[in-house]
């Protein structure tokens, strides 16, 4: 079987050059693509992120250029904001982190271009607080991007005034979503909006904002190098480009590895991270983190892709692969994502509030007996996340039906019967 070979676009730069020099960055082509883009009109660019397909990298998968347009044309002269998520909370997933610890520029310039193709003359990047390292890297990449005409007054001669600076999180899961990280970065508590308005139309202080994960920025630079039909060449048809997989769990080689959309699970788990510890049987994988879908053995076949994983009730999200080899409590293990939830809401609303509270400790208390029935608790609980995810503000009290309902329908459903 011949390995898959990785493909990397994001992770282009990772581990050759220096992260805290520029002129590595610049003699490794960086900052070309900012300079091919600010000689294109600004309509050329978010048409060509559009023609691209590339989907954001953050978990939903939305087309990044529908995006994109949505806050270049709502005016012309008005106030604008780019905001890059970097507030990478989900368990499993350190994608973003890598990005920002090893090639702080492609970031840099993939937020500035994002910045020029809208119009936006101030633009925030969002760190997760605990990536200490990676602050003071990007920070140490700005102030070089500064000092070498990358940022600030007329850019490169262009014309173009683009200022950045970083907003340093405090440790809340929830404001990886973007209403609630807008609320964090105008100085105010963490806590979701409803939409709409969308934050195209009224995002930071009220003004347009695009808002794009680091992932899908780190994108940007190698698009408007190569061109749209070059990136939609890689990775399947409606999932152009390449994924980042954060691969963790019971796996011989754990790690950061970066694939054409496309490659398949088994593909992943067994060529590329070695297969499951120990020669343990396979039991499950959870890919997408907390927030993500059980994936069995019988969906080891399928393709890691927007489209092809939603077919059979799956999600990609932030490309997170959790391994679990057959030996291991998958209770437990939905025990254990209850209360991240339970811990991780915010208590605006109380469907959120108490719901994820009352998830986590019907589970707990269920599994102290012995007589112990999946069949009768599972359908329970999948009903009252239902409620819970149809009346919740945002997408943190959605989240619990996605891996409770997976794991029920696609692994214990089938234990219960061979029972």
């Amino acid at each position: 079987m011949v390995m898959p070979k990785e493909y990397r676009i994001a992770l282009r730069n990772c581990g050759l050059i220096n992260p805290e020099s520029i002129d590595e960055f610049i003699a490794a082509d960086g900052y070309q693509a900012l300079r091919k883009a600010l000689k294109t009109e600004p309509l050329g660019i978010y048409k060509e992120i559009y023609d691209s397909g590339l989907r954001g990298r953050g978990g939903a998968g939305f087309l990044t250029g529908t995006k994109e347009k949505a806050a270049a044309v709502i005016c012309s002269d008005c106030q604008k904001y780019v905001i890059c998520n970097a507030d990478e909370g989900e368990p499993g997933t350190f994608k973003d982190r890598i990005i920002m610890e090893t090639d702080p520029h492609t970031l840099i310039e993939g937020v500035t271009i994002a910045a020029y193709s809208i119009g936006a003359n101030r633009g925030f990047i969002y760190i997760r607080g605990e990536y200490e390292l990676c602050i003071q890297r990007v920070q140490h990449a700005i102030e070089q991007a500064y000092s070498h005409g990358f940022l600030g007054e007329n850019i490169l001669g262009s014309g173009f005034n683009f200022h950045l600076e970083i907003r340093r999180g405090a440790g809340s899961y929830l404001c990886g979503e973007e209403l609630t990280l807008i609320e964090s970065v105008e100085g105010k508590r963490g806590y979701p909006r409803i939409k709409p308005p969308y934050p195209a139309e009224k995002g930071l202080w009220g003004a347009p904002t695009l808002i794009n994960n680091v992932e899908t920025l780190a994108n940007f630079p190698a698009i408007i190098l190569n061109g749209a039909k070059w990136y939609r060449s890689i990775g399947t048809e409606k999932s152009p480009g390449t994924k980042i997989f954060t691969i963790s769990g019971d796996v011989n080689k754990p790690g950061f590895y970066e694939f054409p959309m496309g490659i398949t699970l088994r593909e992943l788990i067994y060529e590329v991270a070695g297969g499951i510890r120990n020669g343990k049987p396979f039991g499950a994988a959870l890919i997408g983190g907390a927030a993500g879908t059980f994936a069995s053995e019988r969906h080891l076949d399928v393709q890691m892709c927007y489209d092809k994983l939603r077919d059979v009730g799956l999600t990609l999200g932030s490309g997170a692969v959790i391994v679990m080899d057959g030996t291991r409590n998958l209770n437990q293990t939905m025990l254990s994502i209850f209360k991240f939830f339970k811990h991780e809401s915010c208590g605006k609303c109380i469907p959120c509030r108490i719901g994820t509270t009352q998830l986590y400790e019907a589970l707990k208390e269920s599994l102290t007996h012995q007589s112990f029935k999946p069949d009768t608790v599972y359908p329970d609980l999948i009903r009252q996340a239902e409620m819970i995810a149809r009346t919740s503000l945002c997408p943190l009290g959605q989240s619990p039906m996605l891996p409770l309902k997976s794991l029920w329908e696609h692994i214990l459903v089938k234990q219960t019967a061979n029972r």
